[in-house]
């Protein structure tokens, strides 16, 4: 379920695939509106599996591998973060819980507060499983 969810960029929020069609792809929103709309090849989309977050290590750790943790912090509800109104201090000390080794100089505060929205929409529309299924691999290969 989670490799149906997509970014589209300068768009708020997140999507789920709904078809493709030709140079297009017709998505819904996952907020409560549902609305559809289409993407099409000049829009930057990008499905939420692929996204990663900059680490100290070096190595990049996959967004639903953050997800998955902060649904371990929270069990699985929403974060009682206002991702709008919250300080920035309150954002980098929930961050640093969720992903300690995140990279302090290039993963921005914005980027703390998309990452709490994104989860808080997921939750909300029943996303809870942040696995890339390897049946899913699979098909891809």
């Amino acid at each position: 379920m989670i490799k149906e969810v997509l970014a589209i960029s300068g768009k708020p929020g997140l999507y789920r695939l709904v078809s493709r069609g030709k140079n297009m792809l017709i998505v819904e929103s996952l907020d409560d509106t549902k609305k559809r709309m289409p993407a099409y090849a000049s829009d930057r989309v990008v499905a939420v599996s692929e996204i990663s977050i900059y680490t100290d290590d070096g190595e990049d750790t996959p967004l639903i591998n953050v997800f998955d943790s902060i649904k371990k912090l929270y069990e699985g509800k929403e974060v009682d973060i206002n991702h709008k109104k919250a300080d920035n201090d309150d954002i980098i000390a929930f961050f640093a819980k969720a992903l300690p080794n995140y990279d302090t100089e290039r993963v921005r505060v914005s980027d703390m507060r998309k990452v709490i929205a994104w989860y808080n929409i997921l939750v909300k529309a029943g996303i809870t499983d942040f696995e890339v299924k390897e049946e899913e691999n699979k098909e891809e290969a």
